[in-house]
């Protein structure tokens, strides 16, 4: 990880991930969260105030450590406990089965081996338990697709690994899970190419 990826873009993030158009969606798909949680890309803690009183601890991962600093003043003010591990969610040392909800967040997107990872997901997830998600990705319009993968280069070297042209959908569906809710639209006042939003619900196949 460079210098740029590890001190500056953490920083970058939380500023841009802050606003209230992207609030609404935290909400929306945080409200049903239960039980057991694991939060992967956890990031600067934006999600913490969203989540049901009922959350007693959260099990965050993020490989940026950064991130956690940055995180710790909304962590100190939460009811909820958060247990922080330094992992990237292609490997997580949790037991099969153990949590009752998976929460991603703008985070599929970053994931290197991001198919590795949902399969990950899917193993540490029980058997009743819901994967919840909000991503950015592909658009289903052919024009905004040219341009997502035209810019995809430029913006994983300014997003960290971020890429703008993955089928959320497909690669859910590809883990064996079972999409049981999900809302696809563009969100307002954001250029198309990097606005497309998928936000649901998932279950084991």
């Amino acid at each position: 990880m460079n210098l740029y990826d590890r001190f500056i873009f953490p920083r970058l993030l939380d500023l841009s991930m802050s606003s209230s158009a992207l609030a609404r969606y935290r909400q929306t798909v945080l409200e049903e969260v239960e039980g057991k949680v694991l939060e992967v890309g956890f990031g600067t803690g934006l999600n913490l105030s969203y989540y049901p009183k009922t959350i007693q601890k959260i099990v965050a991962v993020d490989p940026n450590l950064t991130m956690k600093q940055l995180a710790q003043k909304r962590i100190d003010r939460s009811p909820i406990q958060v247990e922080f591990c330094q992992l990237s969610g292609e490997s997580l040392p949790m037991e099969d089965n153990c949590f009752d909800s998976v929460v991603c967040t703008w985070t599929l997107c970053s994931i290197p081996q991001v198919e590795v990872a949902l399969r990950e997901i899917y193993r540490v997830l029980n058997s009743d338990g819901r994967f919840f998600f909000v991503e950015h990705g592909l658009s289903p319009d052919r024009d905004v697709q040219v341009w997502q993968n035209r810019l995809n280069p430029i913006q994983k070297r300014l997003g960290a690994g971020c890429n703008l042209n993955r089928n959320i959908t497909r690669l859910i569906e590809e883990a064996n899970f079972k999409i049981e809710e999900i809302e696809r639209e563009y969100i307002e006042n954001t250029p198309k190419f990097l606005g497309y939003f998928y936000r649901g619900v998932a279950r084991k196949g």
